[in-house]
């Protein structure tokens, strides 16, 4: 079922960023009542201001998602500013680049603190009071890392991946109730995601990810708009760039095949 007009929107990670990208399509498009969620409270102020703008209303909240107990009361926070939630986007994330061995411990702690128990946060917050009502929908912020699994991401492909095992899930659990759930897995656009991670791999800095995010053709505000229209056309996946569509269709008809070829292409990327 499509998203209804001026729907109630729960965004997080939305001070920037993708996030921030959603706040205003949803503004744009629909009217949307948005939840601007973020640990950044003087950014998510700024998406809200920009929200108001474009034809929506906003309200903000600060909410670490790694927080267990600042998740679980995003639910009443939107009954209390938006009178419910139709629509739940768990956006925020972080990246992690490196080696087993290589890579902290702690790092690892980090990554799967926001991206994926994050994600299981907000889900396990917000799918009962969806179940419960019969109408909503999920949009879970994976990458095409979580299908793909090329190195040198492991700690991010890990997390990504579980969100989207996670999604698939849940979509087969909520789909009795008309609740749909829908798992984004873009390639690389341009985001803050490269400057504030953590890597661990020689000659992979930022710098190296920028150029590579600057090469998309497509970038936040198109992955935004791709992702809601397969959020109101119902689809399990949002595969918003082409050649992660490609490696995906590769990956499941010929794994090996897909392996020989995405692993050079990525380390040549690197460079």
């Amino acid at each position: 079922m499509p998203l209804p007009d001026r729907p109630r929107v729960v965004i997080t990670g939305a001070a920037s960023g993708l996030g921030h990208a959603f706040a205003l399509e949803l503004a744009r498009s629909k009217s949307a009542r948005v939840l601007v969620a973020d640990v950044n409270l003087e950014g998510a102020e700024e998406t809200a201001r920009l929200v108001r703008e474009a034809g929506g209303e906003a309200s903000t909240v600060k909410c670490d998602v790694s927080r267990r107990e600042e998740v679980l009361a995003l639910p009443d926070e939107a009954d209390r500013a938006l009178g419910g939630t139709d629509f739940l986007i768990n956006n925020a994330g972080v990246a992690v680049g490196g080696m087993m061995g290589d890579v902290p411990l702690e790092d690892w702690d980090w990554v799967m603190g926001i991206n994926l128990w994050g994600v299981i946060y907000g889900c396990h917050a917000f799918a009962p009071r969806l179940r419960a009502q019969r109408h909503g929908a999920i949009l879970n912020v994976a990458s095409a890392a979580g299908l793909l699994c090329a190195p040198p991401l492991m700690p991010y492909n890990v997390t990504k991946a579980g969100v989207v095992a996670l999604s698939e899930t849940l979509r087969a659990e909520l789909g009795p109730s008309g609740v749909t759930v829908t798992v984004l897995c873009p390639t690389f656009f341009k985001t803050g995601i490269a400057a504030s991670g953590r890597t661990h791999v020689p000659g992979a800095g930022p710098e190296a990810v920028e150029r590579m995010m600057a090469r998309s053709k497509v970038q936040a505000d198109g992955v935004a708009q791709f992702a809601i229209k397969a959020v109101d056309r119902g689809d399990l996946y949002a595969l918003p760039h082409a050649d992660g569509r490609v490696a995906w269709h590769l990956k499941r008809s010929a794994p090996q095949a897909f392996y020989d070829w995405i692993v050079p292409r990525v380390m040549r990327r690197m460079k």
